[in-house]
């Protein structure tokens, strides 16, 4: 074999590779929002000098850098006058904003309840809103509507397409 062919050979060769064949394109995956740690079966209490803040429970927790995600979730804020408990199927707790999702029930100390799919709760100013369909209860009366605001503080209900069913006391007749 003539030394000419075989390098021609090798060169052609080495010329197919270069042109068919593509580099890898390996991808990097960056994990930006890893877990810390997950929980399950817990009770977390806040705590200050005089009394328990607030209480949160649940089935399960992932701890992120930034916030909580519960399954299950069982939160209480005792922090203000009257005490406020949250119930849902699923929640997120970001810093002073507790996002509870899936047949969520507010329960306050003075009696008034209300059911929705979502509430959005906010810690520092004690303000419950959702914007889906509620159904609210006290006593006896009844609410219904769509798009509450309840600030716990001023005690004072804000909503559209509200639909009401109060009974009077004869007392007050």
């Amino acid at each position: 074999m003539n030394i000419n062919i075989f390098f021609l050979f090798i060169l052609s060769s080495l010329m197919m590779i270069f042109y068919f064949f593509k580099p890898l394109d390996i991808k990097q995956q960056l994990f930006v929002d890893i877990p810390l740690f997950e929980i399950r079966d817990f009770s977390l209490y806040e705590l200050n000098q005089e009394k328990i803040k607030t209480f949160m429970s649940g089935d399960v927790a992932t701890r992120y850098a930034d916030r909580y995600t519960v399954k299950s979730m069982d939160f209480t804020d005792n922090s203000k006058t009257y005490i406020a408990n949250m119930k849902a199927d699923s929640g997120l707790y970001e810093g002073d904003i507790i996002t509870l999702i899936g047949k969520v029930s507010y329960f306050r100390e003075d009696g008034l309840t209300f059911d929705s799919q979502e509430v959005v709760y906010n810690k520092k100013t004690s303000v419950a809103k959702t914007q889906s369909e509620y159904v609210a209860y006290m006593g006896d009366n009844k609410i219904t509507g769509v798009s509450l605001e309840y600030n716990s503080l001023l005690n004072k209900i804000e909503s559209k397409q509200v639909v009401a069913k109060y009974i009077l006391d004869e007392e007050q007749l």
